[in-house]
């Protein structure tokens, strides 16, 4: 009895925790982090002050834990549809699975579209202290550096890596851009045929021949 009673409150203590985080990205997404307070996140969670201190130490302690799990989920969204091309996928084929979650939160419109540009934006420049996510972005950047080797085998693997690194970058920024919206408002499979030679071209750079 006494064990179920302990289960039942940890349960409870981890949905409140859950819903902390999720009204916190909820609210970034919406307003930004400038004027956003403590009660606009209790308020929205339905849950108290004391909850935020205890599971986050202070508003700035949930908002930063509520992007960085956002932004996780975006390097493992990334992550499994790498790893779902095959073994030499061609540079159009690359460039899809590599945008694929920016383009699925865009066709979401909505608060996933709003979600997407508040991970961008840290995606840019993550805080110190997040090194725990340095791996996965080193393994986005790896696994399409790998896959990108089969098509550029004159292109050495640092180089690859650059590649990759800017065509991200030049993700986050349509997500923060005007264009942003300008691509939300088309259908899905117009988002598609856009972007999808854009990140290409990035992957396959341009050599000057004399």
């Amino acid at each position: 009895m006494v064990g179920d009673r302990a289960d039942l409150r940890r349960e409870a203590g981890r949905r409140r925790r859950d819903s902390l985080l999720e009204a916190a990205l909820e609210l970034l997404a919406e307003r930004g982090q400038d004027g956003l307070t403590l009660r606009d996140v209790t308020d929205r969670a339905g849950a108290n002050v004391a909850a935020v201190s205890y599971h986050f130490g202070s508003l700035k302690g949930l908002c930063e834990t509520a992007v960085e799990q956002a932004l996780e989920r975006y390097l493992d969204a990334q992550i499994d549809a790498l790893d779902s091309l095959g073994p030499a996928p061609t540079l159009p084929e690359l460039a899809e699975a590599f945008a694929r979650p920016m383009m699925r939160a865009l066709a979401a419109g909505g608060r996933e579209s709003a979600v997407l540009r508040t991970v961008a934006r840290v995606g840019i420049e993550p805080p110190q202290g997040w090194d725990r996510l340095t791996g996965k972005f080193e393994q986005v950047r790896h696994d399409a550096a790998r896959a990108l080797a089969a098509q550029l085998p004159d292109v050495d693997k640092e180089e690859l890596a650059f590649r990759a690194r800017c065509a991200a970058g030049m993700l986050n920024w349509l997500a923060l851009s005007p264009i942003n919206a300008e691509l939300a408002a088309k259908p899905t499979a117009e988002v598609e045929r856009l972007l999808v030679p854009v990140v290409a071209g990035a992957f396959h750079g341009y050599r000057h021949t004399a």
